[in-house]
Formats: C-alpha cells, structure tokens, sequence
C-alpha cells in the first residue's frame, strides 16, 4: 500500500517520522508532495526509498491512501487539484479540524476520514481521533485504525465533539505544557533554582503524573486526594490554585470553540460561498 502526505510542515513530517520509526510503514511505502518542493525533498532525503513528489497529481497518482495535512486555507487549491485524478477505492485523511467530512466528500469521490493527531504521536503515544465518511467500510476503518496504533491510541468520537476532544488531546499538551512553563518560571524567580534543574525535575514529574493517570489507574481527583493532606503544604497551594484559575479553564474552551467556528465559516464559504449550519 503507497500512503502519501500532502504537506510535510510540523505535523506532516511528525506522522512520516512517527510511521517510519515505529514500523507501521517503510520508507518506500510514502510518497510526500509539498507547496514548496524542496522542503518536501529534504524529509524524502532522510529517508532511502522515500519519493518526493513534484506535484499533487503526481501523489495522488501513484497513493492508495493519502493524508491531507495542510492549512484550512489551503484546502480549495489543494481539493481543486486532486478532484480530476481522485478515484473511488483511495481513502483521504483529513487531519486538518475545521474541515468537515461532509466537506471533503462533496468535493470528492474518495472515501473519506477525518484523524486528529498529536505531537505524542511523536513519541508513539497519546491519542489520534478518529471519524470516518459514510464511504468508508469496515474494512477501510480497520486498516486506517491498524496504521493509527503503531503511533498511538486511536480513538473513535463523533465530528460535533472535534473541537473539545481536540482541545484534550491535541491542544492539551501545549497547555499542560504552559503550565509547567509557568511553574518552573515562578520557582526560578522564587528561589533562584537553576533553571535546568528545574525543567527536569518537572518534565519527570508530568511522566511520573501520567503514568499514574494511565498505567496506575488513578483519576484526576483520586491523584489530587492522594498527594493532598488535610492542612499539609500541598492543600494549601491547591487552594490558592481553585481561587487563581476560577473560570479561566471555561473562557480557554470557549475561545478555541469560538475559533474553531470562525475557521468553520471561512472554509465554508470558500468552497461553497456560504456560511457554515454544519457542528
């Protein structure tokens, strides 16, 4: 099976080394294109087998199954560009949110999916969301599924919850990690600790937390009653936390909600000149 990848940027490169390193796909299964060719060159480059091709017609070509990792601004070109060679039997994944599947198979004659990814995908772990078209067979699901847990826990949901699970799994480690950031930056400036130091003890901190959330079996609020000691140091920064953070985590979701619909309406109407009814 040829898998291709329309866009090699951050998360593109990050799925093509994630598929090569963890074995799900060798390197002469992928074809990669790019706006700018020579950037699609240079991952090919990496890779011995790996072809990089020149034009998205040429991808589409030659791919059995192909990832659309682009910009939502990008899609009109793109899809206008891969309609006159798409073909029934290929499968196009979508890893782009605010592109709705309905969308994509108006546009063309594939069978279509949505995946949302993760940068820890990157270290073959977290979770990919997973949607599929009407198109799709059982058979279809399983291979896309198949290829998904070489890098990750694929996780089926339905597309009028993308945005929040989006906001969990994908957002969410940029969060979590502005979070520890701020942390580390308070200690520094508290107590002069070496910033170095610092990031360490707190990245083994976040790997310790989440194995304890996962292999430990803990919930959230079970880890908190834990490390949690009635009058102990920990409860009293739990308090200041509650007071500080009342709301803010509501006004972040409502703000990638509130993104999400705009990008929903400018896709909308560039393919269809119109405004989005869609989730």
């Amino acid at each position: 099976m040829k898998v291709g990848f329309i866009g090699t940027g951050s998360m593109g490169s990050l799925l093509v080394n994630a598929f090569v390193r963890s074995g799900a796909l060798e390197a002469s299964d992928i074809v990669v294109a790019n706006r700018t060719q020579a950037k699609a060159e240079r991952l090919a480059s990496a890779y011995p087998g790996m072809f990089a091709a020149a034009t998205n017609r040429e991808l589409i070509q030659q791919c059995d199954c192909l990832f659309l990792c682009i910009k939502p601004s990008e899609f009109k070109t793109v899809l206008q560009e891969l309609r006159p060679w798409a073909r029934e039997d290929q499968i196009v994944v979508s890893i782009t949110s605010p592109i709705l599947i309905q969308q994509l198979e108006d546009q063309l004659p594939c069978r279509i999916a949505k995946v949302i990814p993760s940068i820890t995908s990157g270290v073959l772990s977290g979770v990919s969301l997973c949607m599929f078209g009407s198109r799709m067979a059982v058979a279809d699901c399983c291979l896309l599924e198949g290829l998904l847990s070489h890098i990750s826990e694929p996780l089926l949901i339905d597309e009028q919850y993308t945005r929040v699970v989006s906001d969990l799994s994908s957002c969410g480690p940029a969060f979590m990690a502005f979070l520890a950031q701020r942390l580390v930056d308070a200690a520094v400036e508290v107590t002069g600790i070496d910033p170095d130091e610092a990031v360490a003890i707190t990245s083994a901190m976040l790997l310790g937390t989440g194995k304890l959330l996962t292999e430990g079996g803990m919930t959230p609020k079970e880890l908190i009653q834990r490390v949690s000691v009635p009058g102990g140091i920990t409860q009293q920064g739990l308090q200041l936390l509650r007071q500080e953070t009342d709301g803010v985590f509501q006004k972040l979701i409502r703000t990638t909600h509130d993104k999400y619909r705009e990008d929903l309406e400018k896709v909308q109407a560039a393919l269809y000149g119109e405004e989005v009814n869609g989730p």
